[in-house]
């Protein structure tokens, strides 16, 4: 194999690697600023309804058929509807304002049972930006959603779609 060939088949593995998130502490590069933020730095969270949250600008006005669209990528691992089981990853009806790794009957990793945050429309956008660099040691191997647009649709979506909000 002629040395070109060999560098473009690592490139190829490596570009494969990272787009899938082969393990969770994996980290794409940072999303406008978004990526820096963790679990140990988000400080003191607000908890408010979701329809509060619907009426802020970034959700009032997110694209709902794209958010669909991303959550896609969710469903594979997560169930996103009332009563919808755990699945690899845990039901996400109810998630907002709900403690991270408390749903009960999820086996929930030791750094998900011991963080310590609420989940909000803020540490979701930072942990759809990077969940190894977020919660580093979390089993979630995902790569992230790339585009502070992309991700305001999605949470849009889950913040309707997860809700009993009707």
């Amino acid at each position: 194999m002629t040395s070109g060939i060999k560098r473009l088949a690592l490139l190829s593995t490596l570009l494969l690697l990272a787009a899938c998130g082969t393990d969770s502490t994996d980290s794409a590069p940072s999303d406008e600023g978004v990526g820096q933020l963790s679990a140990a730095t988000l400080g003191e969270q607000t908890v408010l309804p979701v329809a509060d949250y619907l009426a802020l600008e970034q959700f009032a006005s997110a694209n709902r058929q794209n958010g669909s669209r991303q959550a896609q990528i969710c469903k594979a691992c997560h169930s996103v509807d009332a009563g919808g089981p755990n699945m690899i990853g845990p039901a996400l009806f109810g998630i907002f304002g709900r403690r991270v790794g408390e749903l009960a009957g999820f086996d929930y990793s030791p750094v998900m049972r011991n963080a310590n945050f609420v989940w909000t429309p803020r540490a979701l956008d930072a942990w759809l930006a990077q969940p190894g660099r977020f919660l580093p040691g979390n089993r979630m191997t995902f790569a992230g959603v790339f585009g502070q647009q992309n991700r305001d649709d999605l949470i849009a979506y889950l913040l309707e779609a997860t809700s009993d909000r009707q």
